[in-house]
């Protein structure tokens, strides 16, 4: 069951807000291709925090 905006897996509540809507969004696409919640919940996290992750290091490297 993939999660419309504002609802998100029960492991996601203590995200910070942009991490968990960027894993969420993750998250549904992977469901739509595997179908399978655990691995889209997993998944969908490790990606986003690897996203987050490069973001703050491209700000940054623009500031210096």
């Amino acid at each position: 069951m993939p999660w419309p905006k504002g609802e998100y897996p029960s492991s996601y509540k203590n995200l910070p807000i942009p991490l968990r809507e960027k894993a969420v969004e993750i998250a549904n696409a992977i469901l739509e291709e595997s179908g399978d919640e655990g691995i889209a919940i997993a998944t969908g996290l490790k990606r986003a925090r690897q996203l987050m992750k490069k973001e703050a290091s491209a700000k940054k490297d623009k500031k210096k």
